[in-house]
């Protein structure tokens, strides 16, 4: 996808905190876009990163880039989301960092007006309720432990609202956004952390694909990003690594916007 020519630091002059050392992350939908920029981030800073996706091939290869484990997985069977988090402790000790990234926005999701039940369905289980199983099998370890951090994906359109919609995904990230927040409060004196990261639209295949076949609709998106360009996948992982070290230490139940300034603008600048 084409983007305007607005600025952002060069990632490659951006240094690298080591602030992961020795602790085991989970990162579901590793194997592409968001999940995987962030695998490789977690690495850098010095995590052992267990790549849970569904596809085999993207994700052996985010396993061999990040010198880590890829555990294939549906995340919306309870059994295979436990034995992710399972093989997680069993290989490194410890589940220290979840981050529930995978999710689908397929183009049968649409307005309300047109978007099937089926489609509905399929979106909520993918995107909300895989959520809910990787709490579900995250909360254990990090209990025993004392200590945790889990991010979940959310998304800008769950504190705001689109005349160009995807009824289920938006509703199924206001859902996710819901809930961190209310396991961020339960879990809080455990010492465990829970956050849910907000991104605005990402140049991400997901994007890329959605977008290509409608570039009216992606011009229309972009117009009310006042950083003028949709984030990189990089920009997001940087969030993510934060969020999951202790420089977040009190950073909890909280919607973690990275989203350019749309959520805040009234008014777009030119």
């Amino acid at each position: 996808m084409t983007q305007p020519s607005t600025p952002r630091p060069d990632a490659a002059e951006q240094p690298v905190c080591r602030r992961l050392v020795g602790r085991t992350a989970v990162v579901t939908g590793a194997g592409s876009g968001i999940g995987l920029a962030t695998a490789r981030r977690l690495a850098a800073e010095g995590a052992h990163v267990v790549c849970g996706d569904i596809d085999e091939t993207a994700g052996k290869a985010a396993a061999e880039a990040t010198g880590g484990l890829f555990v294939r997985v549906d995340v919306t069977d309870p059994d295979q989301v436990d034995a992710l988090f399972r093989a997680a402790h069993d290989t490194y000790g410890s589940v220290d960092i979840a981050f529930n990234n995978a999710g689908i926005s397929p183009p049968e999701d649409d307005s309300i007006l047109e978007t099937g039940l089926e489609a509905w369905k399929r979106v909520q289980e993918v995107n909300l309720t895989s959520v809910y199983l990787c709490c579900k099998a995250a909360l254990p370890y990090m209990r025993r432990q004392g200590r945790g951090s889990i991010i979940n994906t959310a998304s800008f359109v769950a504190v705001m609202g689109a005349a160009t919609s995807q009824i289920s995904y938006t509703a199924s990230k206001g859902g996710v956004l819901a809930m961190s927040r209310e396991l961020g409060v339960q879990f809080a004196r455990e010492g465990i952390r829970v956050n849910a990261l907000c991104p605005g639209p990402v140049n991400t295949p997901l994007l890329q694909e959605l977008f290509a076949k409608d570039p009216e609709r992606a011009a229309r998106r972009l117009v009310h990003i006042p950083a003028g360009r949709f984030a990189d996948a990089d920009e997001i992982a940087a969030a993510v690594a934060f969020l999951a070290s202790d420089d977040a230490s009190f950073v909890n139940a909280t919607d973690f916007l990275v989203d350019g300034g749309i959520a805040g603008a009234y008014v777009t600048p030119l």
